[in-house]
């Protein structure tokens, strides 16, 4: 990028430095433009050849060179020391360690990492919506973020999706390997397309008796709160909690009625719920979130009185 061609576009007071590659800079070029006075003068870190010792322009005045040592600065050795411990704690959590070597995809953009623990939850709902094994299991970024490389959100949403699952603890590491050894058919795809959000992640999972689920999320506004925003299918909008119930049946009246009484028979607190029409089929889902985890035996309770042609719980709570 320097040769003697730039070297002459510059001023004679100008100076070089180079404390990025080595190969940026014609070395001998650069000593001939110091001897003419095409430039002021030099420093040099780094080399086309380490280490270096007996380049022509090291013995001038106007020159400074130092041995490569940009990281060995205590300032930089501190930062390396804490860099390591913030991804030796996010390893033993199980966590996913964005620069390590042994997880797919490689560095994370700062633009995808928010979408991480999103698209893990939302491999959780998926399994939660589950009766049998999956079969394939499609990960989907649409938006801005298809931009990026989103290779870790597919990690993420197979780590949720095993989390509840495998008595051992599931890793970003060897999530796709456990989908591997029960034969699941895993792929990521992109597209720039979406409706009403800037971004949208999906995970869509097909089960061993042919039944195909869908969950949709996203996050919005500057705190980015995580939002699911649609259920095979059904388009709705409520806050990603740590516990939901999701009903899908017949859409009639009464039925929001029932879910409220029989939750409150048990002391269970609604914060919010969301309800999406399919009037062509006249179906109707219902979200519901929720201030703990149901007693025993409400959900069947529920799911018998309206009909429900599915009835999952979905329990997101961090007990480490």
């Amino acid at each position: 990028m320097l040769n003697r061609e730039a070297f002459e576009k510059m001023k004679d007071t100008a100076f070089v430095v180079n404390v990025a590659r080595g190969g940026l800079v014609d070395e001998a070029d650069l000593d001939a433009a110091l001897a003419e006075g095409l430039i002021g003068g030099a420093a040099i870190d780094v080399f086309s050849s380490e280490p270096s010792t007996d380049l022509p322009f090291f013995g001038r005045e106007n020159v400074v060179v130092t041995p490569h040592l940009g990281a060995s600065t205590s300032e930089a050795q501190e930062k390396a020391g804490v860099s390591v411990a913030r991804s030796v704690r996010l390893a033993l959590a199980g966590e996913l360690v964005p620069d390590a070597v042994n997880v797919a995809g490689g560095a994370i953009d700062e633009l995808v990492r928010p979408g991480i623990p999103l698209v893990e939850k939302l491999g959780r709902v998926l399994n939660a919506l589950a009766s049998d094994a999956f079969t394939d299991i499609e990960t989907e970024a649409a938006g801005e973020l298809a931009e990026h490389n989103v290779d870790a959100l597919q990690l993420a949403a197979l780590k949720g999706l095993f989390t509840d699952v495998v008595s051992e603890q599931v890793s970003y590491v060897n999530a796709p390997v456990l989908a591997e050894q029960r034969g699941i058919a895993t792929r990521l795809t992109t597209t720039p397309d979406v409706e009403d959000y800037r971004n949208a992640l999906t995970v869509r999972g097909a089960t061993a008796s042919g039944v195909n689920l869908e969950v949709r999320g996203t996050l919005t506004g500057p705190k980015q709160i995580e939002k699911i925003v649609g259920v095979n299918g059904y388009d709705l909008e409520i806050p990603l909690t740590d516990h939901l119930v999701i009903f899908e049946y017949a859409d009639r009246p009464g039925v929001v009625g029932a879910l409220g009484r029989i939750l409150g028979e048990a002391e269970v607190n609604i914060a919010g719920m969301q309800v999406s029409q399919d009037t062509r089929e006249e179906r109707a889902l219902a979200v519901l979130a929720v201030d703990a985890a149901l007693p025993a035996g409400v959900l069947d309770t529920i799911a018998q009185e309206v009909g429900a042609a599915l009835a999952a719980e979905v329990d997101l709570e961090d007990r480490t």
